[in-house]
């Protein structure tokens, strides 16, 4: 091990509160987690006061200092509201959701105004929409800037705001990287995607530490949005987030809204413990359930992809001979994926906009491959991209007057959205598809405003966003069991609107061979996004380092099968060990290093039960790392405990006190790199 100085040994460390007071429970696998770990809080009754101030003041006041803003014919938003109307209602929602909405209606143009909040009674949490409806028999004026989010916050005299953001899926090497500004006296920044994609290069995700505490905060918005954290030169931040452009006339019924704006107070200086709080929310409120109301579960994935260009030259036979030798190889999926060029593509997957199995390789359709899966225990997922639609496919053929720019399908139409609805409902259930997959390759954004005159800028791309998202809660709908995925060029889709429906298989097209990039692209999403999955490369041999690197909630299995040389053994080996591992994912979760995408630094980080005092510790050493053991820091234990800690390679546990695990550490050694080890922990008894 390297010394450095007085640095005797080099201890990568993050502060640390011990434990919960906060109580709640997911079921998860039939197993009840419970967020409480004795001493101290994760979310104590200042963070709840901050969250109710909040509400009160912004929302519940006679004269609210309302959250949001916007412009009606030249004339900002406060000097109209106390002229019009307003009407106000509260509801429960269920036990833990209280609904606030306020509403006010121009009685000369008939434009109704109406904000939808949501109160959470168990997160220092509240939520809103903004919706603008033309009530009346003809055109508003012009409505536009509508911003979901226009607030001020202040601080104390001392300490400064530091915003935590980062980027998005970039498609490079940076992807997902976390980056920290403090925001001086004057300073503005501005964020938003590239393309009309809600993570395009952008994560519409943000922790804006105050001193005290601070507030995390998501723009639920799938298309083109705009954020701004403007500092004055005193004691406050001003932030905005919306819809980039909106100025238009609304036509008689018609109804446009804002993103989604969601925060979560916390308290303290601890931004791991803060995340933790943003993940215990997500799992209890956001992941999305099936109707019987369970998380989707941890699932290993298997396809064909690489060897047959995705599914283009691939035939039922061949789908099922790979099933088999998975059973034969006594390795258990959860789901067998099929990929893009299922339908009628002329050997070219981007030939998308006929939405049916090719009957010349499925001559049964994909209920050949569906069928035989499910008498193996395993599940289908099938791939579909509907906005996007090529020339010579059925959509281009027979409605051309769908398309913008002969490319982009306009969802925003409501005859475009009753069709691909019925349509891809009855594909689903024809073929036997369990999980639906949707991709998007291409940025809306040119074809959104290419297609807005003067008086209509932000219409198409608004409507196309409500439609979207009608679109997945109908298929959720009709289909209350099945899962969504959602994939746009990778992760480049994945706002809080779109993970409230889907889960992110497929979070980058970046290089998963990339195993350095990989765990740290990991390192990011498991503080923002709990569930996601990432595929298993490189393929050309079973090796534990890349098979460890593509731990998640999901693992997607890419090996050719028809060669006979593969270490099975050691394939079934990993896939138990993971198996054993991912029930610790939905626990809280600490980095351990800092991060990194140097391959001579180590990378490490640690998952937590609080309630059951277990969890796992997964530990990379990169391939030009010269030293072959570090020290970590653990957090969140029990300082009084002692811990039974066991390297899942050699088995042979070891008895360590929480005190000592988290104040000296715990010494790992990797003897070879690249090199990974897996370390699980649970209380002594």
């Amino acid at each position: 091990m390297r010394k450095n100085g007085n640095d005797r040994e080099r201890k990568y460390t993050m502060s640390h509160k011990i434990g919960s007071a906060l109580m709640f429970s997911l079921i998860v696998m039939g197993i009840s987690l419970t967020a409480n770990a004795g001493k101290g809080t994760l979310m104590d009754m200042a963070d709840m006061q901050q969250k109710d101030r909040w509400v009160r003041e912004r929302l519940l006041n006679k004269e609210p200092n309302l959250p949001f803003s916007f412009t009606y014919d030249g004339k900002d938003f406060h000097d109209l509201l106390s002229g019009w109307p307003e009407r106000s209602q509260t509801k429960k929602r269920d036990e833990a959701r209280t609904q606030h909405t306020l509403a006010w209606t121009d009685s000369t143009t008939g434009l109704e105004v109406r904000c939808v909040a949501l109160e959470y009674s168990d997160f220092p949490a509240v939520e809103w929409t903004v919706y603008f409806k033309n009530t009346g028999t003809s055109n508003t004026p012009i409505l536009e800037n509508i911003q979901g989010l226009n607030a001020k916050i202040e601080r104390g005299q001392e300490g400064e705001f530091v915003l935590h953001h980062w980027k998005g899926d970039t498609f490079n090497e940076d992807l997902y990287r976390p980056l920290e500004l403090t925001l001086a006296p004057n300073v503005s920044q501005r964020f938003a995607p590239n393309g009309g994609r809600g993570s395009n290069g952008e994560f519409p995700y943000y922790n804006l530490a105050i001193p005290g505490g601070g507030i995390l905060m998501a723009v639920g918005w799938p298309g083109q949005w705009a954020t701004t954290f403007t500092r004055d030169a005193e004691h406050s931040v001003r932030i905005t987030a919306g819809q980039e452009l909106t100025h238009t006339i609304l036509q008689p019924g018609e109804q446009v809204r804002s993103p989604l704006i969601a925060l979560v107070f916390w308290k303290g200086k601890d931004i791991a413990q803060a995340q933790n709080l943003w993940r215990r929310w997500m799992w209890a409120h956001n992941v999305p359930r099936t109707r019987d109301g369970k998380l989707p579960t941890p699932s290993l994935f298997g396809n064909t992809s690489l060897w047959f260009n995705e599914m283009c030259n691939s035939k039922d036979e061949d789908q099922v001979y790979f099933l088999n030798r998975y059973k034969e190889e006594h390795i258990q999926l959860d789901y067998w994926w099929m990929d893009a060029g299922w339908y009628p593509c002329d050997g070219n997957w981007p030939k998308t906009g006929t939405w049916e199995p090719d009957l010349t390789r499925f001559p049964k359709g994909l209920r050949a491959v569906s069928d035989h899966a499910l008498e193996q225990g395993v599940k289908t997922l099938v791939w579909f991209e509907p906005e996007r639609v090529a020339e010579g496919t059925w959509i281009s053929n027979n409605h051309p007057d769908w398309l913008l720019g002969k490319t982009l399908l306009n969802l925003g139409k409501p005859e475009v959205l009753k069709w691909l609805t019925d349509h891809v409902d009855r594909t689903l259930q024809e073929q036997g598809i369990h999980f639906y997959r949707q991709d998007f390759n291409m940025d809306p954004l040119d074809y959104w405003r290419k297609n807005d005159s003067p008086d209509r800028q932000g219409i198409t791309e608004n409507f196309h966003i409500q439609n979207y998202l009608a679109y997945w809660d109908a298929l959720r709908e009709r289909h209350p069991n099945m899962l969504m995925d959602s994939c746009a060029s990778g992760g480049r889709r994945n706002d809080l609107e779109t993970m409230r429906r889907a889960v992110a298989l497929h979070p980058t097209d970046y290089n998963y061979s990339n195993l350095t990039v990989k765990q740290a692209f990991h390192y990011s999403l498991f503080q923002w996004i709990p569930f996601y999955a990432s595929n298993t490369l490189p393929v050309d041999t079973v090796d534990s380092y890349a098979f460890r690197s593509g731990h998640a909630m999901g693992v997607v299995l890419g090996y050719d099968l028809r060669r006979k040389d593969h270490d099975c053994e050691l394939l079934r080996k990993m896939a138990s060990e993971w198996r054993q591992i991912c029930p610790y994912y939905y626990g809280d979760y600490y980095p351990l290093t800092p991060y990194n995408i140097d391959e001579s630094q180590w990378i490490a980080w640690q998952f937590y039960r609080p309630e059951s005092g277990d969890g796992v510790v997964e530990v990379f050493r990169r391939p030009k790392s010269q030293e072959s053991e570090e020290i970590f820091r653990m957090n969140g234990l029990d300082a009084a405990v002692d811990y039974e800690i066991t390297d899942l390679d050699t088995n042979t546990p070891n008895i360590l006190s929480g005190k000592e695990l988290m104040e000296k550490g715990m010494r790992v050694e990797i003897g070879k790199n690249p090199g990974a080890v897996t370390i699980v922990y649970k209380r002594a008894k």
